[in-house]
């Protein structure tokens, strides 16, 4: 069974950090771009990161580029997101997934249940 599990997430003040974690198990996940989406109370899931499966390429959304630095270890399955200066419009349940090829998509073929943030102001 494919099990995408995340932790770390929590409360914090704004400008703060957390990191979250994602343990990816069930299967091989070479050849899987994987990353993280959001969601926020009444709105869209939203793209945040994602990073190949050689590590050679990440991408971030405008919102979290210089604050968030997505990697990945695929000796010990598992994909990190650390959060700096976070903002309370940070807040949002995140999730982890994973899609096979280079690019994560909304369509991710694995998804985590989410773990939720929430950044007080």
């Amino acid at each position: 069974q494919v099990q995408l599990v995340e932790s770390g997430g929590g409360l914090v003040q704004a400008g703060g950090s957390l990191r979250l974690s994602c343990a990816a198990s069930g299967r091989t996940f070479s050849g899987f771009a994987m990353g993280w989406f959001r969601q926020a109370p009444g709105k869209e899931r939203e793209f945040i990161a994602a990073i190949t499966w050689r590590r050679d390429t990440t991408s971030y959304a405008d919102s979290v580029k210089g604050r968030f630095t997505i990697t990945r270890d695929d000796a010990n399955h598992t994909v990190s997101l650390q959060m700096n200066n976070l903002k309370p419009e940070d807040t949002a349940v995140y999730y982890c997934a994973a899609q096979l090829g280079n690019v994560l998509t909304s369509r991710g073929d694995y998804w985590g249940q989410g773990t939720q943030v929430t950044v007080s102001s």
